[in-house]
């Protein structure tokens, strides 16, 4: 490990990783990306639509879209499943709240950093705007996560800013660049301006509080607000990720860019993403997980339960280890592993409908919530995710236990095709407007026809019931 100001020596050095990361953006064609890679930009893609589709059904978005109308009137981007027309960067804000709100979307495990929050909310917004092709916002989006997760994925330290959003505003910048074709020193300074506004700390997270999203949301406009900048003329600082104030030496407290020049332009990390199976945090899947497999091993109740044990990461055990109480709210209890397990063992998994307020206050979940116990395991990483292991103790004194080095939805234990179009099925039946299943069918079929589509405005059209698409309600 590198502490602060230093990174581990490679031929790399002789540039510095600035220079390496505008030279990438730079050289990506889409004609150039395997196609496994643009499979794996239209999974995903679909993944986020699909749960940002979902997000308009959370019970705050209604102060987010009152507060948004008072930033101005304009009609170049939609929100998703209700089909207002705002400025971009409105659009972006809204889109990205969405996507995030529900704690449903895909995450890249090793920088913890879920990169298509910001990025797609952004890009998709900005592209609607200048009516990008479907293969432009494709290759927008893969260099858009390569930025933010490689950047993420060099530090060594554990998080102190939510680098969901911090990352994810420079690789939506980035992914901008690269789909207008925004070259040079206007490249450069995008993401400058971008890095000069970037935002969102850990404090969110540790209370539970709804302004976790948000960070998603304000940092999506960010990104489309310093291209907006950048294109007309307007100059950013350049040393942004190794300067003595710069990304590495303000935001984190080690980074080693060792993967970070072997990785980019070499493997894409659009290909490393974890899907979310469950609506909560990434750190609490691994419970419903192991959970899943031994109810259906050995086939106990939850009434016969004495104790659950789950050791965990110090990263799981500082993000989700929060005891279960009463009186809580959404935010805290996505976030609370005792909760998520109780809800896993009384109804088999979790899903949106779980974190409504009668469940949140149900006596059998609280109670069975009370019996877990969280403890650290001897992983020294501080950003690992895994692995972890569930101990389920009953009264009669049998012990069942069960370890995963993998969590479901992870690239090693992938969901199949079928449970991704089972999440997204669910996911817009779920939406403020439940979409129909011939609509949802049809928008299906428009993101896998992608490539092929000239202007994505065709397909946010999709995105929302067919009364509302052009509407503006």
């Amino acid at each position: 490990m590198v502490e602060s100001n230093s990174h581990s020596t490679t031929a790399s050095d002789e540039r510095n990783a600035m220079q390496t990361l505008l030279s990438y953006i730079e050289s990506q064609r889409y004609e150039n990306l395997p196609q496994s890679v643009i499979v794996a930009a239209k999974t995903f893609i679909l993944d986020s639509i699909g749960v940002g589709i979902s997000g308009s059904r959370h019970e705050n978005l209604p102060l987010v879209k009152a507060a948004v109308n008072n930033w101005g009137a304009g009609k170049q981007a939609q929100v998703w499943a209700t089909g207002e027309w705002l400025p971009a960067s409105s659009a972006a804000t809204i889109n990205g709240y969405q996507i995030h709100n529900q704690e449903w979307d895909c995450v890249h495990e090793e920088a913890v950093v879920h990169p298509m929050a910001t990025i797609l909310s952004a890009l998709m917004a900005y592209g609607q705007q200048h009516n990008v092709s479907g293969q432009k916002l494709i290759l927008g989006v893969v260099v858009a996560v390569d930025v933010a997760t490689l950047i993420g994925a060099s530090a060594t330290s554990g998080l102190k800013f939510f680098r969901p959003s911090v990352c994810g505003c420079l690789g939506a910048t980035a992914g901008i660049c690269a789909m207008l074709g925004i070259t040079g020193s206007k490249l450069a300074n995008a993401l400058g301006i971008a890095y000069s506004q970037i935002s969102g700390t850990m404090q969110s997270h540790l209370e539970g509080s709804p302004m976790l999203a948000m960070q998603i949301a304000f940092n999506a406009k960010n990104a489309i607000q310093a291209a907006d900048l950048a294109r007309q003329g307007f100059s950013g600082p350049k040393d942004i990720l190794e300067g003595p104030f710069g990304y590495f030496t303000l935001f984190e407290d080690g980074f080693d860019l060792t993967q970070f020049y072997q990785k980019l332009g070499y493997q894409y990390q659009i290909e490393q993403i974890s899907h979310k199976p469950f609506p909560t945090g990434r750190a609490g899947h691994g419970v419903v997980d192991a959970l899943q497999v031994l109810q259906t091993d050995y086939e106990f109740t939850p009434d016969q339960i004495e104790q659950v044990t789950v050791e965990v990461t110090p990263l799981i055990y500082r993000l989700v280890a929060r005891p279960i109480k009463e009186g809580m709210d959404v935010s805290y209890a996505k976030l609370c592993i005792g909760y998520i397990g109780a809800t896993a063992l009384l109804k088999g998994s979790v899903d949106v409908d779980d974190f409504a307020k009668t469940c949140l206050h149900d006596p059998n979940r609280l109670r069975l919530g009370a019996k877990f116990q969280t403890q650290v395991n001897d992983i020294i990483d501080p950003n690992a995710l895994a692995p972890i292991s569930v101990t389920v103790q009953l009264s009669d004194g049998q012990t069942f236990s069960h370890s995963l080095p993998a969590i479901l939805g992870h690239p090693h234990r992938p969901l199949s095709k079928a449970a991704q179009l089972q999440k997204f099925r669910a996911a817009c039946h779920s939406a403020h407007i439940p979409m129909k299943d011939d609509e949802i069918d049809k928008l299906i079929n428009r993101i896998d026809e992608l490539p092929a589509i000239n202007n994505i405005n065709d397909l946010v059209q999709m995105m929302m019931p067919s009364s509302r698409s052009g509407s503006g309600d």
